[in-house]
């Protein structure tokens, strides 16, 4: 469990504005001009900050709300969808699903003030998790932590987590970056089976587990045909382990045409979060133990698809696919 990635939260939702290699590219080209001492300074703070994503980042209401998301939530339109009241005196973890390509659900929901989440779930602060890669990038470190988002390492999702008065919701986009390469139009496939690190985090922790489904999330992109066994699927694969990140060959549409692109399709996101599963607290749960609320968290996420499903355009004869 050292790493949920997000790092289509990244590379895609960051892309503008800044991002991450232009950040990089930028902190060494001013070694090289009369600017250098930028660079030299922001070393320094660098040092002294280094810890400071693992304690939570350094969330900034006023970039939190900016018109700009306001404009991002209206291009799909992205919605955010209370089932449950969630007590503040508790904390949860949220787990994200699908992760899509462009995770434009999470973002927009939880790292702004966009769909109201603050209004809808009073006295909770969002941490959506991120690939620890992108915080040791300059500049770009300090914007994304603005944005509410941490490292997705153990030590730095569990920090919100020990808060003993509650308040933190953890968002955990589950399937991470191989779920990407299952990202096509149409699809519901939930790269969760085998995925139990976030709900051993749970138990220990005694966080409530709280299903999200975020329907049109694999619309918003086509992507090339990738079949497992493929040799593009094995490809990718193989990339994504190496790497850590996955590289998904996507298409949409572009600025001032609507045949080809990068641009995500202008199609409807609703994130839709489910009831709370209360956790009690076990610093050691048995395998058996993990096993059972598992299954229960993917019976509820099912629930949660199969109650909603009919309100966003999806037949009734289709059910969500665990892999």
């Amino acid at each position: 469990m050292t790493c949920f990635s997000c790092y289509h939260a990244a590379h895609h939702v960051f892309s503008v504005p800044p991002s991450a290699p232009t950040c990089i590219i930028l902190f060494f080209y001013l070694l090289f001009t009369r600017f250098w001492l930028i660079s030299v300074l922001y070393a320094i703070w660098w040092y002294y900050d280094f810890d400071t994503p693992a304690r939570g980042g350094r969330r900034t209401p006023v970039l939190l709300g900016l018109k700009l998301w306001g404009y991002m939530r209206d291009y799909f339109p992205i919605k955010l969808v209370k089932t449950a009241d969630l007590d503040p005196r508790h904390n949860y973890i949220l787990g994200f699903h699908p992760h899509g390509v462009l995770v434009a659900g999470a973002f927009t929901n939880f790292c702004t003030y966009a769909t109201g989440f603050p209004q809808l779930f009073p006295g909770l602060t969002s941490y959506l998790l991120m690939l620890p890669l992108w915080f040791r990038a300059p500049f770009f470190r300090d914007y994304i932590m603005c944005a509410g988002l941490i490292p997705s390492d153990k030590e730095s999702a569990t920090y919100p987590l020990r808060k003993k008065k509650g308040g933190s919701a953890v968002v955990i986009a589950v399937g991470g970056a191989p779920e990407a390469l299952d990202a096509h139009p149409g699809t519901f496939n939930v790269l969760l089976a085998n995925k139990k690190g976030f709900i051993k985090m749970a138990m220990e922790h005694g966080a409530h587990l709280v299903p999200v489904f975020s329907f049109g999330e694999n619309e918003v992109y086509d992507q090339v045909e990738n079949p497992r066994g493929t040799w593009l699927r094995w490809t990718q694969d193989r990339l994504q382990s190496i790497m850590g990140v996955s590289l998904p060959l996507f298409h949409a549409r572009g600025i001032f045409q609507y045949s080809f692109g990068l641009m995500p399709y202008r199609r409807p996101i609703h994130t839709v979060v489910g009831r709370p599963i209360k956790v009690e607290k076990k610093e050691k749960p048995t395998g058996e133990e993990l096993d059972a609320l598992h299954q229960l968290y993917m019976d509820e996420l099912s629930s949660l698809f199969d109650e909603h499903k009919g309100n966003y355009g999806v037949d009734k004869d289709v059910h969500l696919n665990f892999v």
